[in-house]
């Protein structure tokens, strides 16, 4: 890339000081539970074993190979700062694509632009991880192994953030071995996908650029879209509707940018869909409390506060949860008429994913794939 006189180019990644976004994030997260130095020992010990016990009831309850070796990813306990840094080193993977086409189409920034510009935005992004680092019981991250200098492994890595687990087992008042076992069923379950579909991971981070490629090539009229969808936010709250897939993708307008989003919808939801239906296979024999905990997990949302909801629909947080809700109908429709062997054809291929109408109507998948 060429610069005019007196300026020098600058890497894509500098427009995000994801540095700054982690150091944010973490001086901003909310205090976790109180808990001494052996309290928090015996909990990490815990979870581990709770993630290693949780894979042979996936298996069983999947069909699916890939969890009888998972060597090529790893699992951590980590905190809610841990959580936050190592989502950085994520987006910095999605989003490089995306930076470098923003770069080409509007030429170079000076070092100085672009350092004020990494700074900007990397506390927003910490801001938000703040947010969400107290919030996120454990996550699957695919990614991770593609950052610069990463040492995960080559399949990802699984997050388990012992602060939030252990605050929402206190809140629920529930037996913690249960809770932290249930907890895993679900997370493991996103670790086993993305080992039966290797081409999955490579898959979501080209929809992904593809998508924010429209978004940021769009720039020109990203303020203006971003006005208008602050106002339908501030409108829908007075009125006490929500917004259906929350107000930052309510920025994506063309169809281009629409088929893109609905794509990553449809794979979102099956993919938390399908780790729900595992949670919820899990009789008594498993997790004795089982049933105490999805009914009290499941009424734990309905007294958050003003902020909180403003910020879950500022974010799309509750249409997260309905694709919970969408793909777990999905996954029960399609094993009930093609029992999960028929089912798991969905990880052959990107040509097997659910588009997002199939998601809504598995009739329609079940016939496209002859079953």
């Amino acid at each position: 890339m060429e610069s005019s006189a007196g300026e020098s180019t600058v890497p894509a990644q500098a427009l995000i000081n994801w540095e700054l976004a982690a150091s944010t994030a973490a001086r901003l997260a909310p205090a976790g539970p109180s808990l001494g130095s052996s309290e928090i020992g015996s909990a990490v010990e815990n979870l581990r074993f709770m993630a290693d016990v949780s894979v042979p009831h996936v298996h069983d309850i999947t069909g699916l190979e890939a969890a009888r070796d998972l060597r090529d990813s790893s699992v951590l306990v980590v905190d809610r700062a841990s959580w936050a840094r190592a989502n950085t080193q994520s987006f910095a993977v999605m989003l490089k694509p995306a930076i470098e086409k923003l770069l080409e189409n509007r030429g170079t920034l000076t070092p100085g632009a672009a350092a004020v510009s990494g700074a900007i935005t990397g506390s927003q992004l910490g801001a938000i991880l703040a947010f969400l680092s107290s919030k996120v019981l454990g996550q699957y991250d695919p990614f991770s192994a593609l950052a610069e200098d990463s040492n995960a492994p080559a399949g990802g890595r699984l997050l388990l953030v012992a602060p939030n687990i252990i605050a929402v087992e206190r809140e629920l008042n529930v037996t913690p071995e249960d809770f932290r076992l249930w907890v895993c069923l679900h997370e493991q379950t996103h670790r086993v996908q993305f080992a039966a579909a290797p081409w999955l991971r490579h898959h979501m981070l080209n929809q992904i650029d593809d998508l924010s490629g429209h978004l940021l090539g769009n720039v020109d009229s990203l303020m203006e879209r971003a006005t208008a969808a602050a106002r339908s936010l501030k409108d829908r709250s007075a009125s006490g509707d929500t917004p259906g897939r929350g107000v930052i993708l309510d920025l994506l307008q063309d169809p281009e940018e629409k088929a893109a989003i609905s794509h990553l919808t449809a794979v979102m939801s099956l993919l938390e869909g399908h780790a729900n239906v595992v949670m919820d296979a899990v009789d008594a024999s498993i997790v004795p409390s089982v049933k105490t905990i999805r009914q009290r997990f499941n009424d734990r949302g309905k007294d958050r506060g003003i902020v909180e909801k403003f910020i879950r629909n500022l974010l799309g947080l509750d249409a997260k949860m309905r694709q919970y809700t969408d793909g777990a109908k999905f996954v029960r429709a399609v094993v009930d008429v093609a029992g999960m062997e028929g089912f798991n054809r969905v990880w052959e291929s990107a040509e097997h994913l659910p588009t997002e109408p199939e998601i809504h109507d598995a009739k329609i998948w079940l016939d496209r794939m002859g079953l």
